[in-house]
């Protein structure tokens, strides 16, 4: 699908955080013929090295403009990225985990909507997943819908223009379907980030979640993965 109107490419805004799959959701969004604005919100999280990586992805791919958008939940905590708690390190549980960020899309997802309002996009892309992730309940397909019939509710835009279309296109795939995904489309993985612990001396400690959901993807789609890791998990 080539995102046109009357013959011209369609503005998108995506929601990058410099990990995997917002690195893979905006590479489809190119790919689908957006001009992309990105948004990377700074929320003061202990695995700020993605914001690194939100820059570096969004120059590899020329994104039209990145905004780095300061937001400071740690004032609230709540959660082992915005507080001091630990990270949990012995696997990925059947509970929602500490690393839940109290209602992190929601609030990320209404300011890339403010944005795109400005902007005149009526497209938002967000890497979010509902198969292998951490059981986050601001992932799952039924919020976004929600979103997007709120959306369409309280703007202007949805009052005049008829509404938004937020794009979820991870949110069916494995993190091996999504490994495939960097290789088809051409990208460095290694510019991702997705630990949420990460080490004093730069790695990724192996061990977290977010770490052993992204080991595995890549192990089961055999893929070089880019990132180099304290411990491996099995």
């Amino acid at each position: 699908m080539v995102a046109q109107h009357n013959g011209q490419t369609r503005p998108a805004v995506v929601l990058l955080s410099g990990g995997l799959d917002s690195m893979v959701t905006a590479a489809i969004a190119q790919e689908r013929g957006f001009d992309l604005f990105a948004l990377t919100i700074d929320y003061q999280q202990r695995h700020r090295v993605e914001l690194d990586a939100a820059r570096n992805i969004a120059s590899s791919l020329g994104v039209v403009r990145h905004v780095v958008l300061p937001l400071d939940l740690s004032i609230f905590g709540g959660s082992a990225l915005t507080a001091d708690i630990d990270v949990p390190m012995d696997g990925v549980g059947q509970d929602i985990p500490v690393t839940y960020v109290p209602a992190r899309n929601l609030v990320f997802l209404s300011l890339t909507l403010a944005w795109a309002e400005a902007v005149n996009a009526r497209d938002i892309f967000i890497g979010v997943n509902a198969l292998d992730y951490s059981g986050y309940p601001d992932c799952r397909p039924e919020f976004i819908k929600s979103f997007q019939d709120t959306a369409r509710l309280g703007t202007k835009a949805g009052i005049e223009d008829g509404g938004w279309h937020i794009h979820a296109p991870l949110q069916h795939m494995t993190k091996a379907d999504i490994a495939k995904e960097t290789a088809r489309l051409g990208l460095d993985p290694g510019l991702s980030w997705s630990c949420y612990n990460p080490q004093p001396d730069g790695r990724a400690c192996g061990l977290c979640d977010s770490c052993r959901l992204r080991q595995k993807g890549f192990r089961d789609a055999a893929i070089e993965d880019g990132i180099n890791y304290v411990d491996t998990a099995d």
